[in-house]
């Protein structure tokens, strides 16, 4: 321990290695990697857990990979078919012999990722909420800390912090963070007679939107269905009525759900920053989702490992501008893997809300196309690989660049 350290414990005031905010996937995931590495984690969390999050909850492939090793996911299904539907039409069900992704609850995932953290020497404290960010003033000792200031007015100490408090949480408004699409999903959990889950069982439904854009899907997780849609913010009462009417199309009207539920998901600007002095930022809290489908697990979950990592370098740096080189490496390591992937979900968004009956078509009709689906599910490769690799991707997303 530090001198100074140790005169802070004397006097009843620790400094903690990194301290993480938010305790979703992206924070658990990278206080375990800060802790993994021998280093003083703490974790800080709002909720009691486990707690709800509005989720689909699929794991695919990327998601699976990035899990901690031997972490066993706590799967309601496996995935081995998909039905497709245009608004409700021409429907259609694309099998595979090998599964294509998993489905799991948010509370048992968030709270197994979790425990995870603890396995690996963080602590956690739930019932915390962060009020402000201080990296220079009276709270703040040396320039090597940051304080966090809590709710009951106590201050927390870290040589590092990293922000995964979500979107509209106190570290990336700290940051700076800037957000460019906001969307509004709906969703409902819907508990079913067993007859209904079996004719469910093994299979999800995507059904391309009537607005711009958007899409739902049902998702079965044993004896509940999962259904929710997602368009673009703005558009909250056709969202709520395409919800009201998929799930009338589907059957399931006469169903109570257990929970129902609404969430803004929201994406980074790509000039948006990823750190403030010896604060970083991951997951939703960063603005990192993929911007078409919205898929946010796989991108909690590797941006949160990332900051882990470098956080531990941000803890160890001596001075401001060491500090700040760690920092620019993880905006790096983001930008070049998940920014890639996002840059690329941009512009098939941008193809999916001028023309979803050709993605339709495609996924359905067209097998290569199929095949990439499966695969990127899967995890055996990425859209951004695919449109790099294929010149028929490259060319139908190049026409869309061109307006």
């Amino acid at each position: 321990m530090s001198s100074d350290n140790a005169a802070r414990e004397a006097a009843g005031e620790s400094v903690w290695d990194v301290v993480v905010v938010g305790a979703g996937p992206a924070g658990a995931s990278a206080a375990r990697a800060a802790a993994s590495e021998g280093r003083r984690v703490l974790l800080l969390e709002k909720a009691e857990l486990p707690r709800y999050k509005t989720c689909g909850g699929g794991i695919i492939g990327p998601s699976r990979d990035a899990l901690p090793p031997g972490f066993e996911l706590p799967l309601r299904d496996r995935v081995h078919a998909v039905t497709f539907s245009l608004n409700g039409r021409m429907t259609r069900t694309r099998r595979s012999k090998r599964m294509l992704f998993g489905l799991i609850n948010r509370p048992e995932f968030d709270a197994a990722l979790v425990e995870s953290a603890k396995a690996a020497g963080a602590e956690v404290r739930t019932g915390v909420t962060v009020s402000r960010v201080e990296q220079h003033g009276p709270a703040v000792p040396d320039r090597r800390t940051v304080a966090l200031v809590l709710g009951d007015g106590s201050t927390v100490l870290a040589r590092a912090v990293v922000g995964a408090d979500g979107s509209a949480g106190r570290i990336g408004a700290h940051v700076g963070v800037k957000l460019e699409q906001v969307d509004l999903g709906r969703e409902a959990e819907i508990p079913v007679p067993a007859t209904v889950a079996e004719d469910w069982a093994g299979r999800v439904l995507i059904d391309w939107g009537p607005i711009p854009g958007s899409y739902g899907w049902v998702f079965p997780k044993g004896d509940t269905l999962t259904v929710g849609v997602i368009s673009a913010r703005g558009e909250g009462a056709a969202t709520k009525r395409y919800l009201e009417d998929f799930i009338a199309r589907l059957g399931l009207a006469g169903f109570e759900p257990s929970i129902s539920s609404g969430h803004l998901t929201r994406c980074r600007a790509d000039d948006s920053p990823l750190s403030r002095g010896r604060v970083l930022v991951c997951g939703d809290a960063a603005g990192l989702l993929e911007p078409w489908t919205r898929e946010g697990i796989s991108f909690a979950l590797r941006s949160g490992r990332l900051a882990g990592e470098w956080a531990v370098r941000i803890a160890e740096a001596q001075d401001a501008v060491d500090a700040r080189r760690q920092a620019l490496n993880y905006a790096f390591a983001i930008k070049a893997g998940l920014g890639v992937e996002m840059g690329v979900g941009r512009r098939m968004l941008a193809l999916f809300e001028r023309r979803p009956g050709l993605i339709h078509a495609a996924v359905t009709g067209f097998r290569p196309a199929w095949r990439a689906f499966a695969r990127i599910t899967r995890g055996s490769t990425t859209l951004a690989e695919i449109v790099r690799t294929h010149p028929v991707a490259r060319r139908v997303l190049s026409s869309v660049d061109r307006g």
